[in-house]
């Protein structure tokens, strides 16, 4: 089987490494992928958007399955454009893919079908916005309603902060389009927990829990990011609270999907809070998560390739997902002021010093004179896989010591709650 992975970050790294180990995969191809990704399968120099060159080359190339890693192009309709063509897409269509490319929609959706989450309110005016703050208790949380690389959630700790928040995405227009509208919601405090499922079209099967680290800064200070850290599994998700999600989320939602014509296959992430053996559900995104795949692939036994065909083709069972028991931990190691402004280029060293079992996804990396450089925010997730969550964090931290960058920034609470 030919596979194509669309993506260029840690993610697609860790989808097209767990993909190697299916036997049923010959050839795997990635678009546009990264400096790490290079080194394991063919790069092919097209970008996540150009949906049209995306479609030539699985045609003309007889790819028999594409995965989609980032939101943008199942947002755009990717997978309806390669289904057109009699490919088969481990992805949401369209109108799937609006649960995480509107989230005044998904807000909506939740409550209509009774998901429990925060109360919320949806604004087209910055006036109106500003407005009705005073509805809320701070913090309170105001949304970018589009796409905006995971930096569009901004928690503020007045009303005054929030004033400028809303300014900054509808005004200034920090989130391009993205910010058009916003959503301003409740903030919600706990544990937050990701929890991924397997969606074959009538049923969302979970992966194993992980959490994930948001914030720039230890202690969970500074911006919101894409995710500098992670692990898997996350120890307070526990029988019971799988049962109250089972119950009040996924069978809810699979209801809300039966009801709007949703015909959802690929992986469905739900971002939740948990307080009090319950959950709240903060965001659904229409795909993997990153860094949570970085920590849940290596734990998976399966064959990826296999399952993510039973998704599209119907019929996954629970006992078709097996996991090992040993615990995983990622770190993301970023550029010097990610995420705010930052600079590329810089090489990175240290590679030939890691231990063997330390795995290193690479995230916004390029190739270039026989040097791995820097290429964006986000640039390394080192992963280490033990027999518990201690173990592997200080594996990570160890190695982490001699990989080397100018600038190189990264949390040093990782693996602890």
């Amino acid at each position: 089987m030919k596979v194509l992975v669309i993506g260029n970050g840690a993610r697609e790294h860790a989808i097209c490494h767990k993909l190697k180990q299916s036997k049923s995969v010959k050839e795997i191809y990635c678009a546009p992928g990264n400096g790490g990704i290079s080194q394991a399968v063919r790069r092919i120099d097209i970008k996540v958007d150009d949906l049209d060159k995306i479609t030539e080359f699985s045609v003309s190339n007889e790819i028999d399955l594409v995965v989609i890693g980032p939101e943008l192009p199942l947002v755009l309709g990717l997978t309806d454009m390669l289904k057109e063509k009699g490919i088969k897409v481990f992805g949401p269509d369209k109108r799937g893919a609006r649960l995480e490319g509107s989230k005044s929609y998904s807000k909506e959706f939740m409550k209509k079908y009774n998901i429990p989450t925060a109360k919320y309110e949806v604004h087209t005016s910055a006036y109106d916005a500003k407005e009705n703050l005073n509805k809320f208790n701070v913090p309170v949380v105001v949304k970018a309603d589009g796409l905006a690389a995971g930096k569009g959630v901004l928690i503020c700790e007045t009303i005054e902060e929030a004033r400028n928040a809303i300014d900054d995405i509808m005004t200034e227009k920090k989130f391009g389009e993205a910010g058009n509208t916003v959503v301003i919601e409740e903030f919600l405090d706990g544990i937050e927990s990701s929890l991924l499922c397997f969606a074959d079209g009538s049923s969302l099967i979970p992966m194993e829990s992980a959490k994930d680290y948001k914030k720039a800064s230890d202690g969970d200070k500074g911006l919101n990011t894409g995710g500098m850290g992670c692990f898997s599994p996350n120890p307070v998700y526990t029988d019971e609270l799988k049962s109250y999600i089972k119950d009040n989320i996924l069978e809810t939602t699979l209801k809300g999907f039966k009801n709007e014509n949703i015909d959802f296959k690929g992986v469905l992430f739900i971002g939740l809070m948990i307080k009090d053996g319950k959950a709240k559900v903060l965001e659904y995104n229409t795909r993997f998560g990153d860094p949570e795949t970085e920590v849940i692939l290596p734990r998976l036994k399966s064959d990826l390739a296999e399952i993510m065909l039973k998704c599209i083709d119907g019929g996954l069972r629970e006992e078709d997902l097996q996991w090992t028991d040993e615990k995983c931990v990622t770190v993301v190691l970023a550029s010097g002021g990610y995420p705010e402004k930052y600079e590329t280029g810089k090489e990175i060293t240290g590679f030939d010093r890691l231990d063997e079992d330390i795995t290193v996804f690479h995230g916004r990396t390029k190739a270039a004179n026989g040097k791995i450089l820097t290429d964006g925010g986000r640039v390394l997730a080192v992963t280490a896989i033990d027999e518990t969550i201690e173990k592997a964090r200080e594996k990570v931290y160890k190695n982490i010591e001699r990989i080397e960058f100018e600038g190189m920034q990264y949390r040093k609470d990782i693996g602890r709650i």
